[in-house]
């Protein structure tokens, strides 16, 4: 179970999270309890705890009061906490699809921010990003990972995965910039019969207006980001920085402090230079899946 999920299904947002973790450093700056702060509210202290960490969406008069009992008095600091609840709010109030994702806390969490997200600059060294991919290929993917065990359980991943995909399309495409190493390309997930349709469709995929693909070649050598796949997940809010999600076999990690954004962002960008241009990455796609 992912860390923001609790077991009634609440989830505690990555905006929800910085909002409630300014308030705590308030609270402690200003040394007073929970028990008091709760008081100010003629709440509990489950209230405080349920702020402080990002698990509820708080009130602007909860705020403010709050705001005032910590003696904090600038004026701008509170228009800025309370902008931020009011993003958070705008979020949790979508009743996106995604809220029935038959998964962990921590996916359908990524997904949340996915279809509210600007852009998404995402590295992949094993497999086809997620947005790029074939029902069939998604399958062989699950399949290979032995955690599945229940065939019933394979659709609605699949189905899941379909839904995410619309974001590269309608009034507001996602802008995704996908940087893919070219052993993702040649691995035979599904056997060739699979293969040969996924890099079709990466083909056609790549000529949409908001996507841009990138292939490393093998003869890239050393690069930045040879430690794994990640994502930077981009809004358009300038409130909202830049989270960074790593998702391996065993663990799916959340980056959310400017100093790591940075550093990503460099790594990405250096490993864009040492590949192919489009251009030169699409021939080769079309040659692998020729070659199949």
């Amino acid at each position: 179970m992912s860390q923001w999920k609790r077991p009634d299904g609440r989830t505690s947002t990555i905006l929800g999270r910085k909002l409630g973790g300014e308030l705590l450093r308030l609270r402690h700056a200003a040394r007073k309890t929970q028990h008091e702060s709760a008081a100010i509210l003629s709440n509990t202290n489950t209230k405080i705890v349920k702020m402080e960490g990002g698990w509820v969406p708080m009130r602007d008069p909860d705020i403010k009061a709050l705001c005032e009992f910590y003696g904090m008095t600038d004026n701008s600091t509170l228009q800025a906490l309370l902008d931020l609840a009011k993003l958070d709010r705008e979020r949790r109030k979508a009743k996106g699809w995604w809220r029935s994702v038959p998964s962990d806390g921590s996916l359908a969490e990524y997904i949340a921010m996915e279809d509210v997200a600007e852009q998404i600059r995402t590295w992949q060294l094993s497999f086809i990003p997620g947005l790029f991919q074939t029902p069939e290929y998604t399958r062989a993917v699950i399949v290979g990972h032995d955690d599945w065990e229940d065939p019933e359980e394979i659709e609605p991943v699949v189905e899941v995965r379909r839904k995410r995909q619309q974001r590269l399309h309608g009034d507001r495409p996602l802008q995704l910039y996908a940087v893919v190493w070219e052993a993702a390309l040649r691995q035979l997930v599904g056997g060739a019969e699979v293969m040969r349709p996924q890099l079709g469709h990466l083909l056609d995929v790549a000529k949409l207006p908001n996507v841009r693909l990138q292939v490393l070649p093998f003869k890239s050598g050393a690069h930045s980001s040879a430690s794994g796949p990640y994502s930077i997940v981009s809004f358009a809010e300038m409130e909202a920085l830049d989270v960074i999600y790593t998702d391996t076999h065993t663990v799916a990690l959340w980056v959310e402090n400017e100093e790591e954004s940075e550093r990503r962002r460099k790594h990405f960008a250096h490993t864009a230079k040492l590949s192919l241009s489009p251009h030169d990455s699409i021939q080769l796609i079309d040659t692998i899946r020729r070659e199949m």
